[in-house]
């Protein structure tokens, strides 16, 4: 049994084209807390992670691995990040759960792994803040914050 029928069998996962699926910012967190081997990678840019904020992992011992998926301010696809991210992560099995704002570069980032021969590369659906709201904003309606996880601002 390959890792990702293992954390598809374990935990609710919404199949995806491309990569092993989306999961809840719920389910991404239980994850994190019950596989030691489960990494959070913020595709989020520099501008985000410093005024919008930041996952806050450390109840559960670990940190968010920080890499821009658009560099900020050209918000040009980052040429480095399946290579920087293939040199930080070894172990090709182990669950890698790509977060951004609303879920569409995380996706992204989770088949450009999943094509880099990673097996299970899941998307935080919804992402750090969800969806926009009735009153065109995002963080109430859905996402790691609106869920209510553990975040920080710098």
């Amino acid at each position: 049994m390959s890792t990702d029928n293992k954390i598809a069998g374990t935990y609710q996962v919404t199949p995806a084209a491309g990569y092993a699926g989306d999961v809840a910012p719920t389910v991404a967190w239980k994850i994190l807390s019950e596989r030691k081997d489960a990494t959070l990678i913020d595709v989020r840019t520099r501008a985000e992670w410093n005024f919008v904020g930041l996952p806050d992992l450390t109840g559960i011992g670990k940190t968010p691995s920080l890499l821009e998926w658009q560099v900020f301010p050209s918000m040009q696809p980052n040429p480095e990040f399946v290579a920087t991210l293939a040199g930080a992560v070894a172990d090709k099995s182990a669950p890698l759960l790509f977060l951004c704002r609303s879920g569409a570069r995380s996706a992204a980032a989770a088949k450009a792994m999943t094509a880099a021969g990673y097996s299970t590369c899941l998307n935080v659906a919804d992402g750090f803040e969800g969806p926009l709201d009735a009153q065109a904003k995002r963080g109430a309606a859905g996402g790691w914050k609106a869920e209510g996880l553990p975040w920080r601002q710098s």
